[in-house]
Order: C-alpha cells, then structure tokens, then sequence
C-alpha cells in the first residue's frame, strides 16, 4: 500500500524530510510545496537526482491561505511543515478539516500549546497531530525518551545536543545551520528545567559544563539555551526530579555570547546615538550572520541523554550516544539529516496508524521502541551504556 505525503517548505530541512519518505515511507507520492513554484521545482528536481524516482510533485502554495491549505492537504496521508512556527496553528486546523496527519517542526512552545489544545477535534478526525519534531526539540527528547525505557524507575534525565562544524574555524569555531534569529532566540531565554519535580525557569548561557566525546569532537562545553525542551517539563513534572537540556558548542563560545549578552547585542529596544538610532539585534546580526554562514555546510550533530534511576531496587543509569556527520554522497547535512528524517519518522508512522491519535506532544508520540526500529533502517547508531548498582 503506497501513502501519499506533503511537504510544506520546500528549504533544506523540507527536502531532507521528503527524500527520507521516498526511501522509508513506502510512497506513492510527495507533494513538495512552496510559496515560490520556482523553488518547489528546483527541490524536485535535486530529489530526483539523488535518489532516480519520480514520486515528486512541485505545488506553488501559500502557507497562510486556508483554501490552497486545504485543497493541497486533501486525499494526503500525512504532512510535515517545515516553514515558520508562525504558520503552525493555521495549518494544523487545515490538516483537522482535510483528516490529514500533521507534524512539524515546531520551535515555538507557546504556538505548541495551542496546537495540543486541538486535541478533540484531532481525535475526532482519527488522526494525529505531533509538533516540536527536529533535532531539538524533538529527537533529543525522544532520544531521552529511550533512555528513561531502560530503567524501572527513571528520577533524573540530562540531555545535551548541539550542531558544529567538522572543522572549526577561529575565532568562532560555529557554523550557522538555521536562521541567526532563531539562535539569538535561544540564547536570550529563559529556560524551563525540572527542579525538585516542578517547572522551573532557568537564564540562558548559565550553568556551563565541561564534556567529553569521542573523535573528532573531544572536549565539548554545554550551557543552557532556551526551548529545546518544549512541552516536556510540563508532561513530566511530579515523575522526574530533574529534567534538563544543554546546547553543545566548543571551548570559548558560551564566553563569547555572555560578553555579547552582557554588552546588551540581543536586545530589541532601539538604542539612541548621534544623528539617529539603532537596533543592537538587527545590527549584531547584520555582522555576524556572514562570519558564521557558509554555502558549503560540512558538520556534526551530537546528542547525548543520561537518565539516573533505578532498577531491580538498585541504583541505575543509562547513557546514550547518537551522532551523525555531513554526508558526502548525498550533500545532506548532519543537522538536516537529525531534523527532517526526526519529521519524517513521525509522518510515517502516523500515517500507517502506530502513533495515539489526537494532537500529541512529542515526548509522548514517539515511543522508545519505535525510535529504536526507525534510528535503525536510517543506520544511526545509539552507543548505550546502561549500568546497574552504580
């Protein structure tokens, strides 16, 4: 039985997603649409040359008009946004309307929270609804997910992921994978963590640690950043002691931000100087976004989830390793790789019935199994090392 699938955003993470569905969602066909016909194009024909199928269809549409929404969504099977949060919540009732599974790839808790609001009529259309999918949030929650699935009584989980390049460059040792905007958002917080069992609101670039991975990375720092967890200290307030999620960077980063922070560069209030004013965001933007940028994007993505428990009565812990690299043959990057196939195991799944219906939180749509199962057929390793009577 073959599904049909659309893909809205036709961009990096939208092309990663769709030619992950040709190879693993048994597909009929993919509907690759774009505001800009031009760029739905060009993306089919990148996908046909990558992968020698004719399953792609390129569709000019508009992301924030109901109608051509509606008429696109109509007789799909699922559908993966991968434009602005933004356009979520209207795409999402689009998807209700139409009985089309919906997931995306989220980054903005509160559109989130309006989207799971839309539970019931999700339900009552038998489909579901999975935002926050990605890399983070969304695989590294999964992933954390699976670590918890291993112990009998999880208590603490940490969670630590980032996105580098292979070769780092001084002085910035970073590459730009996503829009500045949405780093700076990061950066600027707050969090929310578990602590003592309760969401808790913790400051970005706070809290930094120090740690090891294998080659090539070696010794990594990690901070706090914001919304990597999403929804998740809220589903697992009261079962876990502490929830907690870091962003990975090289040695010397987090320093770097705080002193950009500190001298006031994330801000958004206009800043008054002789013969007019400025934007210190807009202007701090302005000169690093081409210092970090690149057209040739050679990285690492890593993720790394430690749940402390117990088990069998005795203490327990388990870590999990996953990381992915740039890929040579296919000229798909590690973080497009982590954030559309993450879409696009979701999209599969649910369009042959093996998640909850109804719109589902990340953290509760994607179980450690089938994660297991999926990471496998996309040749991902998850180095796991679980201790017993630590």
């Amino acid at each position: 039985m073959g599904y049909r699938y659309a893909i809205i955003g036709a961009g990096r993470q939208g092309l990663s997603a769709a030619y992950d569905l040709a190879r693993f969602g048994s597909a009929e066909e993919i509907l690759l649409c774009d505001l800009k016909l031009e760029t739905a194009q060009k993306g089919v024909e990148k996908l046909r040359a990558q992968l020698s199928q004719d399953l792609f269809i390129p569709v000019s549409l508009d992301a924030g008009n109901l109608n051509q929404l509606q008429n696109a969504l109509k007789g799909v099977d699922s559908a993966i946004s991968a434009v602005p949060f933004t356009f979520n919540l209207g795409i999402t009732k689009a998807a209700i309307e139409c009985n089309t599974n919906l997931c995306d790839l989220g980054g903005h808790t509160e559109t989130v929270l309006k989207q799971l609001a839309l539970d019931e009529p999700a339900k009552s259309s038998g489909i579901t609804i999975v935002p926050d999918c990605g890399m983070g949030p969304g695989l590294n929650i999964s992933l954390g997910v699976l670590a918890m699935s291993f112990l009998e009584k999880p208590i603490n989980l940490f969670i630590w992921d980032g996105g580098l390049p292979l070769n780092p460059v001084p002085p910035w040792n970073y590459i730009s994978t996503f829009h500045i905007n949405g780093l700076t958002n990061e950066y600027e917080g707050p969090a929310w963590f578990i602590r003592d069992g309760k969401p808790t609101q913790v400051p970005c670039l706070s809290e930094v640690e120090e740690l090891d991975f294998p080659t090539p990375l070696g010794r990594l720092e990690a901070a706090v950043t914001s919304g990597g967890l999403s929804t998740a200290p809220w589903t697992f307030a009261d079962k876990l002691q502490r929830l907690e999620n870091k962003t990975l960077r090289y040695p010397g980063h987090w320093q770097t931000f705080q002193a950009f922070q500190q001298l006031g560069l994330f801000e958004q209030t206009p800043v008054e100087i002789k013969d007019g004013s400025f934007v210190p965001r807009e202007t701090f933007h302005a000169l690093l976004q081409p210092k970090i940028a690149g057209d040739q994007v050679h990285d690492i993505c890593v993720i790394r989830v430690r749940c402390e428990g117990e088990s069998n009565g005795k203490t327990a812990v388990c870590t999990l390793d996953l990381c992915e690299t740039y890929d040579e043959e296919t000229g798909l990057t590690a973080m497009e790789k982590f954030t559309g196939w993450h879409a696009s195991m979701v999209a599969i799944l649910s369009a042959q019935n093996k998640l909850p219906k109804g719109a589902v939180p990340i953290e509760k749509a994607l179980s450690g199994p089938l994660l297991m199962q999926e990471a496998e057929k996309r040749k991902w390793t998850i180095k796991n090392n679980t201790l017993l009577g630590v």
